[in-house]
This record gives structure tokens, sequence and C-alpha cells, in this order.
């Protein structure tokens, strides 16, 4: 699937034209439903173009945002297409929400659209949008929008790729064509994917259609076929590394097969002060919103915990992580366990179903309300946002010793949600620690604020559909 990269992530370009035709069509229901609720009311007069379109523009760039954050651009989705219609919909309902807000900004513009006349858009909005997208995807194949990919290797990193792209939706990008053999590699990938050709490399890209060559060998030392990978090059066929390859397709690090030199030398893993100045002011700025739009669900946690377990028991379970430059702090949280959930004094690591929390706090933790008191830690400038997720210091010397490049998430502050918690469920052994660091060291790489606005709305999608929670 062809991709653009925007501010150090990379997009696909289906879904931008998806989404700029949507934003066309929201545009258009504003018309029709004024036009529509005009001729109803029978009152004679007419809106111009101008003066309709602020308030249009401003009602179909809020649909758009609210879609991206219910998952709605996403090429796969595990719920299929009911799945789909569900998440359009709720997006739809949020989005007709939060723009009356607009309303008390400034009347004077966006005032053009009559609150009366709201529902009328929104259902020429959702008729347009599902015509769109019945058209999309009834009309487009998805699979001319694939690259036809061919890995060098057969060997162990050959298999590490494949092993990495191991969920559908890695897979939305390109066709593997197979693995072409390379002198010398052991053969660990299965023998049905191995390509079976008398012609050379070039040979075979050229009759195959090949756009991408990932060169995947195990022993870099033997002398590559360069001069066929430089003739591939010519004729327009990209040539990747595995690494490359996998952080573009998979968003995230291949920590098995980078060295230390490619922190040093790859691009990412640094913020301007100007960038830091920005990320702070929008912590502060988002943290103060949501407490003001929170405070009421906090209010009610903090009654049911006492109702539970009455009025002594303490509302918040303070704990020791590790943040920024391994500086440790105390992270705030609901208390969604019992009192005596580590009575004997050793760390344990939080399980599916956990028998030690509460009927509240499975609610709670559910919905990530337990997540909330950490605002204040935003505020207090220890947390940020989004980043890795904090955690204790005895597992981080437990994981730092086993776990190659574990320490280098600490560069940043810790996030109350980051990318590791959108792409990757909850870690409960030092195994899915290794997964989700190559999650957070993606974000590190590749941070920008573009990608911290697309995470704080896909956690949106996280918190009502609930996943990742234990």
């Amino acid at each position: 699937m062809a991709h653009v990269r925007i501010f150090k992530h990379y997009v696909h370009i289906p879904f931008i034209v998806l989404g700029v035709v949507e934003v066309l069509v929201n545009i258009i229901a504003v018309y029709f439903g004024m036009w529509t609720r005009l001729y109803i009311a029978d009152i004679q007069g007419f809106y111009s173009f101008m003066d309709l379109f602020p308030a249009a523009l401003v009602y179909a760039l809020t649909i758009l945002i609210c879609m991206n954050a219910m998952g709605a651009y996403q090429a796969i989705t595990g719920e299929g297409h009911v799945g789909m219609l569900l998440r359009t919909l709720v997006a739809f309902a949020i989005g007709s929400l939060v723009y009356p807000i607009f309303y008390y900004i400034s009347s004077d513009i966006f005032g053009a659209i009559w609150r009366s006349v709201l529902l009328m858009i929104t259902l020429y909005a959702v008729l347009f949008t599902l015509v769109v997208r019945l058209i999309f995807y009834g009309m487009v194949n998805p699979d001319s929008f694939k690259r036809r990919v061919l890995v060098l290797g057969t060997g162990k990193r050959a298999k590490g790729l494949l092993d990495d792209l191991n969920k559908p939706a890695d897979w939305k990008g390109f066709e593997l064509v197979g693995f072409f053999p390379f002198s010398g590699d052991s053969v660990e990938v299965d023998q049905r994917r191995i390509v079976t050709t008398n012609n050379k490399l070039e040979q075979f890209a050229e009759h195959s259609l090949i756009d991408e060559i990932v060169v995947a060998v195990d022993d870099r030392r033997k002398k590559l076929p360069l001069n066929e990978l430089m003739a591939c090059r010519q004729n327009g066929i990209n040539v990747v590394q595995e690494h490359a390859f996998i952080e573009r397709e998979a968003r995230k690090i291949a920590v098995g097969v980078i060295s230390p030199g490619w922190f040093i030398y790859s691009e990412g893993f640094r913020k301007s002060d100007l960038s830091l100045f920005v990320q702070r002011v929008f912590d502060l700025l988002a943290a103060l919103l949501l407490l003001a739009v929170t405070w009421p669900f906090m209010l009610l946690t903090a009654f049911a915990i006492w109702k539970e377990e009455g009025f002594k028991a303490p509302l918040f379970y303070k704990q020791v992580r590790v943040g920024l430059n391994n500086q440790p702090f105390e992270v705030i949280k609901f208390r969604s366990m019992r009192v005596d959930a580590e009575k004997a004094g050793k760390a344990i690591w939080a399980t599916k179903d956990d028998p030690r929390v509460t009927k509240v706090g499975a609610i709670i933790r559910k919905y990530r309300i337990d997540e909330l008191p950490q605002l204040f830690n935003v505020l207090k400038g220890e947390m940020a946002f989004v980043g890795p997720r904090p955690e204790r210091p005895v597992f981080v010397e437990q994981l730092s010793q086993n776990i190659p490049f574990y320490s280098e998430r600490h560069r940043v502050k810790p996030g109350v949600t980051g990318w590791a918690q959108l792409c990757f469920d909850y870690a409960d052994s030092e195994e899915d620690s290794k997964e989700k660091l190559r999650y957070d060291l993606y974000y590190i790489k590749n941070a920008s604020f573009l990608l911290d606005l697309l995470i704080l709305l896909q956690t949106v999608e996280v918190v009502l559909f609930k996943k990742g929670a234990h």
C-alpha cells in the first residue's frame, strides 16, 4: 500500500484520500442539511456559500478527528465491516456532541448552523459517508495498493522478519512474493515460501514485477550481490534492510538485529528545545482540560471505593516508578487492588484476571479510570501525556540486565498513554516487556506532535472498546 511519511510517521495514501473525500462530503452534508431545513420550514432566504463554509469546514474536520479517534481509518479491524460501521456511528455521535461547543466559542462564525438543523446535517453526513465507504471498499481492490516485496535471505533473520510481521494488520501494505536464496544462509523459513528459479536476482525481480527487495541475510561478511542490487535500484526497485522494513510496516524496532551504532547514526532520537517547550505546554493544557471533564468520574470512583471497602480504606495508590533519566518518582493511581496485594513486600507482576483486583478495581481498570490521578503527575512535570509507561525500579533493574537497550526508554518522560499501549496488550512477563520495548523505541525515535496527537485520539478507541486493559 502506497504511503508517505508525515512528521516522521508513516501514513497510507489510500486512507489519506478517503479522509479528504469524507471531509468534502461532510461539507456538502452541511449545505444539504441547511437547505432542507429552510425548505421544510418554508423560510425565505438563502445562505451564500461563504456564509456557511467556515461552519461546514469545522464540522467536517470535527468528524474527521472523531473518525480517526475511533480507528475508522484502519485497513483492518478485528470486528470486520460490522465493527467499522459501529466505529463510524460512534464517531458521528461524539462529533455531533462536540461540535455545539463551537457555538459558545464564536456564535458569529459557527452560529450559521442552527442547533435545530444539526441532526439533519448528521443524518446526511452519515448517509454520504456510508456511500463513500461502500464505494471505497467495494470498488477499490486493497491489493492494488500493495507493494510486491521480495526478501533476500532464508535464514534466521528472514525467519525473524516473518515472525515480526505476524499480525494481519502488518501485511496491509505489501504482498510477500517469497524469499530469494542467498549463498551461505541456512533454511529457516517455510520451504514453500522460498522462490525456485534459475534466474539471477535482477532478472527474477524484473520478471516478477517486484517493487521492493528486503535484505535479510544472516552473514553480511559474505559478498552480497551488489551489482544485481544496484541494477535493481536503477530499475526503480527499492532496496531496504530488514530493520527499516519492520519499523515501517510493523511500527516497531527490530531490537534483535540492531547495534548501538544504529542509535548513533539513525535519524530521530532527538527533540529541539522548542519541541520540548511545546510538548510541556500541550501536556499542561491537556491535563487541565481532562481534569475539568473527568472530575465527576473521579468523585464517583472515590465514593465507589469507600462504599466497597469502608471510609478508612485509602483511595489512592502511590508507587515508586522510574522516570526521565532513571530518576524515581511516585506515580498516583486510584487503588484497584486489595490493600494487602503485596503483603509480603515483594513486587509481583500484574496479570490478566488478577485475583487481587477488587470489584470496583476491575471496573475502573477496564475503562482506565484508575489512571486519571496520573494527571497530577503530568502537572508536576514528572510525566508527559504520551510516552513509555513508567515501570517499577525492581523490574527496571531486572529487565535492563536481560533485555538489550531497555534503559533507552528512560531518555524521555514516561506517559499516561503511549504507542506500546495502543499496539500491544498488557505486559505481564519479561517477554512481553521486550516486545513493548520495541514499540517504545519506535515512539522515541519518531516522536512528533502528529504522532502524539494520533496516540491521544486512538486512546479514546482503547478506552471505549476496552483494548489491552487488565
